[in-house]
Protein backbone atom coordinates (compact mmCIF):
# COMPACT_ATOMS: atom_id res chain seq x y z
CA UNK A 1 0.00 0.00 0.00
CA UNK A 2 1.37 3.37 -0.95
CA UNK A 3 0.56 6.16 1.45
CA UNK A 4 0.51 9.71 0.22
CA UNK A 5 -0.25 12.81 2.19
CA UNK A 6 -1.64 16.13 1.04
CA UNK A 7 -1.80 19.26 3.13
CA UNK A 8 -4.30 22.04 2.55
CA UNK A 9 -4.32 24.94 4.98
CA UNK A 10 -6.42 23.82 7.93
CA UNK A 11 -6.46 20.17 6.88
CA UNK A 12 -4.38 17.07 6.33
CA UNK A 13 -5.34 14.21 4.07
CA UNK A 14 -3.62 10.93 3.39
CA UNK A 15 -4.36 7.80 1.45
CA UNK A 16 -5.12 4.77 3.62
CA UNK A 17 -5.70 2.20 0.91
CA UNK A 18 -4.89 1.66 -2.74
CA UNK A 19 -7.58 -0.84 -3.73
CA UNK A 20 -8.44 -1.41 -7.40
CA UNK A 21 -12.03 -0.41 -6.70
CA UNK A 22 -10.93 2.81 -5.03
CA UNK A 23 -13.58 2.24 -2.38
CA UNK A 24 -11.91 3.68 0.70
CA UNK A 25 -8.64 5.40 -0.07
CA UNK A 26 -8.72 8.51 2.06
CA UNK A 27 -9.17 9.71 5.57
CA UNK A 28 -9.21 13.39 6.29
CA UNK A 29 -8.80 15.07 9.65
CA UNK A 30 -9.78 18.69 9.65
CA UNK A 31 -8.93 20.97 12.53
CA UNK A 32 -11.74 23.43 11.87
CA UNK A 33 -11.82 26.67 9.95
CA UNK A 34 -10.59 29.98 11.18
CA UNK A 35 -13.41 32.29 12.17
CA UNK A 36 -16.12 29.62 11.99
CA UNK A 37 -17.94 27.74 14.74
CA UNK A 38 -15.96 24.62 13.66
CA UNK A 39 -12.59 26.08 14.72
CA UNK A 40 -10.63 23.62 16.83
CA UNK A 41 -12.58 20.56 15.76
CA UNK A 42 -11.01 17.35 14.48
CA UNK A 43 -13.47 15.90 11.99
CA UNK A 44 -12.51 12.68 10.26
CA UNK A 45 -13.93 11.99 6.85
CA UNK A 46 -13.51 9.33 4.20
CA UNK A 47 -13.27 10.09 0.52
CA UNK A 48 -14.28 7.11 -1.62
CA UNK A 49 -13.52 6.91 -5.31
CA UNK A 50 -15.73 5.01 -7.78
CA UNK A 51 -14.21 2.72 -10.43
CA UNK A 52 -15.01 5.36 -13.08
CA UNK A 53 -12.97 8.06 -11.28
CA UNK A 54 -11.98 10.67 -12.50
CA UNK A 55 -15.00 10.72 -14.81
CA UNK A 56 -17.36 10.37 -11.84
CA UNK A 57 -16.92 12.15 -8.50
CA UNK A 58 -15.84 10.56 -5.25
CA UNK A 59 -18.05 10.73 -2.20
CA UNK A 60 -16.98 12.39 1.02
CA UNK A 61 -18.46 11.19 4.28
CA UNK A 62 -17.66 12.52 7.73
CA UNK A 63 -16.94 9.70 10.15
CA UNK A 64 -17.03 12.14 13.06
CA UNK A 65 -20.56 13.41 13.78
CA UNK A 66 -20.96 16.97 12.50
CA UNK A 67 -23.95 19.31 12.55
CA UNK A 68 -24.03 21.27 9.30
CA UNK A 69 -26.70 22.22 6.73
CA UNK A 70 -24.76 20.56 3.88
CA UNK A 71 -23.99 17.28 5.66
CA UNK A 72 -26.61 14.54 5.88
CA UNK A 73 -27.11 12.94 9.29
CA UNK A 74 -25.26 9.92 7.86
CA UNK A 75 -22.20 12.16 7.46
CA UNK A 76 -22.33 12.31 3.65
CA UNK A 77 -21.34 15.72 2.29
CA UNK A 78 -23.68 17.38 -0.19
CA UNK A 79 -21.87 19.97 -2.30
CA UNK A 80 -22.20 20.70 -6.00
CA UNK A 81 -18.72 19.61 -7.07
CA UNK A 82 -19.45 16.10 -5.75
CA UNK A 83 -22.59 15.76 -7.88
CA UNK A 84 -22.26 13.79 -11.15
CA UNK A 85 -21.49 15.76 -14.31
CA UNK A 86 -24.98 15.75 -15.76
CA UNK A 87 -27.92 18.08 -15.97
CA UNK A 88 -29.57 18.75 -12.62
CA UNK A 89 -33.06 17.28 -12.87
CA UNK A 90 -34.28 19.93 -10.42
CA UNK A 91 -32.67 22.83 -12.30
CA UNK A 92 -30.90 24.05 -9.16
CA UNK A 93 -27.27 23.63 -10.24
CA UNK A 94 -25.58 24.54 -13.45
CA UNK A 95 -23.35 21.94 -15.11
CA UNK A 96 -20.32 24.17 -14.47
CA UNK A 97 -20.90 23.84 -10.70
CA UNK A 98 -20.90 20.04 -10.75
CA UNK A 99 -18.13 17.45 -10.90
CA UNK A 100 -15.42 17.78 -13.50
CA UNK A 101 -12.39 15.49 -13.93
CA UNK A 102 -10.12 18.50 -13.32
CA UNK A 103 -11.17 18.45 -9.64
CA UNK A 104 -8.69 16.88 -7.24
CA UNK A 105 -8.88 15.70 -3.62
CA UNK A 106 -7.29 19.03 -2.70
CA UNK A 107 -9.95 21.10 -4.49
CA UNK A 108 -12.65 18.98 -2.85
CA UNK A 109 -11.14 19.63 0.59
CA UNK A 110 -10.93 23.35 -0.14
CA UNK A 111 -14.61 23.31 -1.11
CA UNK A 112 -15.52 21.50 2.10
CA UNK A 113 -13.50 23.96 4.18
CA UNK A 114 -15.34 26.80 2.45
CA UNK A 115 -18.66 25.02 2.99
CA UNK A 116 -18.03 24.78 6.73
CA UNK A 117 -17.80 28.56 6.99
CA UNK A 118 -20.47 29.39 4.39
CA UNK A 119 -23.26 26.82 4.34
CA UNK A 120 -25.74 26.69 1.48
CA UNK A 121 -29.07 26.82 3.29
CA UNK A 122 -31.18 27.01 0.13
CA UNK A 123 -31.18 23.22 -0.27
CA UNK A 124 -29.92 21.78 3.01
CA UNK A 125 -29.07 18.11 3.41
CA UNK A 126 -29.73 18.50 7.13
CA UNK A 127 -33.03 20.37 7.37
CA UNK A 128 -32.74 21.10 11.09
CA UNK A 129 -29.23 22.55 10.72
CA UNK A 130 -30.39 24.62 7.75
CA UNK A 131 -33.32 26.06 9.70
CA UNK A 132 -31.12 26.91 12.68
CA UNK A 133 -28.49 28.48 10.42
CA UNK A 134 -31.18 30.74 8.92
CA UNK A 135 -33.33 31.45 11.97
CA UNK A 136 -31.38 30.87 15.17
CA UNK A 137 -27.63 31.35 14.78
CA UNK A 138 -27.10 31.25 18.55
CA UNK A 139 -28.57 27.73 18.79
CA UNK A 140 -26.75 26.68 15.61
CA UNK A 141 -23.41 27.78 17.13
CA UNK A 142 -24.24 25.99 20.39
CA UNK A 143 -24.91 22.72 18.53
CA UNK A 144 -21.72 23.08 16.48
CA UNK A 145 -19.62 23.84 19.58
CA UNK A 146 -20.88 20.57 21.07
CA UNK A 147 -19.77 18.74 17.91
CA UNK A 148 -16.35 20.42 18.17
CA UNK A 149 -15.97 19.39 21.82
CA UNK A 150 -17.05 15.82 21.03
CA UNK A 151 -14.65 15.68 18.07
CA UNK A 152 -11.76 16.78 20.30
CA UNK A 153 -12.57 14.16 22.94
CA UNK A 154 -12.75 11.38 20.33
CA UNK A 155 -9.98 12.58 18.00
CA UNK A 156 -7.65 9.65 18.60
CA UNK A 157 -10.17 6.82 19.00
Amino acid sequence: MEVSEHHTEGSKAGSTSNTPEHTAPGTHAHDGCLLTPFTGGCFRARMSFPPAYPHLPPTLKFETPIFHPNVYESGEVCISILHPPEDDKYGYEQASERWSPVQTPETILLSVISMLGSPNDESPANIEAGKLWRNDRKEFRRRVRKCVRDSQENAWD
